[in-house]
């Protein structure tokens, strides 16, 4: 690792404050240059421990970046992850705090209901399969506290910028049908995304490393070696399978899942 705990506990704090004031900082990366995937973990932990002693409860965790073009566009070979945290959830069909966000965009997903604890290593996605309860239709709310391009250098941000925003997250909207995993082949459950009634985005879920169970397969085995694991009931977002929509406020995002039913957000 690259940088020191002070570093790293100083970068949360700016974390911390640009939500609070919805300020973006500028990009970690253009300020520690040598900055590593470690590092990036580390700022992201001690951030989500800023926030759990303000009270917040760890509800389960996202994965991003399980497309192998997002991949390529930012030269790495492996998703990241983030945590969800109680007051990231919205309702179905509800409103979503505007005001609360810098600079929202919208991904579809599938969420992952755990029922029995799941630690890594060596776990495979039949593994993730006997230990999930139900999938179920989810809508993930992005937001970024760093810079996208930062303003001098025109530099687009780094893995290690996204990796220590939480990998970006800021809400999740779960909806639709909850489906036991093995009633349905999940990788060709797919979604139509609109944006106030407009056709925006379509996917299907093998685009989540041809499985979405393969991702948190992933999961499980990258926080091992934290000492961690997925409990039971958690939720676990395996990835979007479109890219993201752009919102602002007084837009409505509904993702159509067909059989599946639906799920959809209105941004206050």
């Amino acid at each position: 690792m690259a940088l020191s705990n002070d570093d790293i506990r100083a970068c949360a704090r700016r974390l911390h404050q640009a939500e609070k004031t919805r300020t973006q900082i500028r990009q970690l990366s253009q300020d520690f240059p040598d900055i590593s995937i470690a590092d990036a973990y580390a700022i992201q932990k001690a951030w989500v421990e800023v926030k759990i002693a303000e009270g917040r409860v760890v509800k389960g965790h996202k994965i991003g970046l399980t497309s192998k073009a997002m991949q390529s566009a930012l030269n790495i070979n492996e998703p990241d992850s983030g945590v969800l945290l109680d007051d990231m959830f919205f309702a179905d069909g509800g409103q979503v705090p505007t005001e609360r966000f810098i600079a929202t965009r919208v991904e579809a997903e599938l969420a992952f209901v755990m029922s029995k604890r799941l630690a890594g290593p060596d776990r495979t996605m039949f593994d993730v399969l006997n230990a999930t309860d139900f999938v179920v239709p989810a809508l993930e709310i992005l937001d970024t506290r760093i810079e996208r391009v930062d303003p001098r250098t025109k530099a687009a941000r780094k893995i290690y910028d996204t990796i220590a925003d939480n990998a970006a997250n800021a809400g999740i909207v779960l909806g639709g049908r909850p489906i036991r995993p093995l009633d349905a082949d999940l990788r060709w459950i797919g979604a139509l995304c609109f944006k106030n009634g407009q056709l925006e985005e379509t996917g299907l879920a093998a685009g989540v490393l041809n499985h979405p169970a393969t991702a948190v397969a992933w999961l499980a085995n990258k926080i091992a070696p934290l000492g961690l694991a997925l409990e039971p009931g958690q939720i676990v977002l395996a990835g979007s399978f479109i890219r993201p929509i752009e919102t602002r406020k007084g837009d409505t995002i509904q993702a159509d899942y067909g059989a599946y039913g639906s799920v959809s957000c209105y941004f206050a």
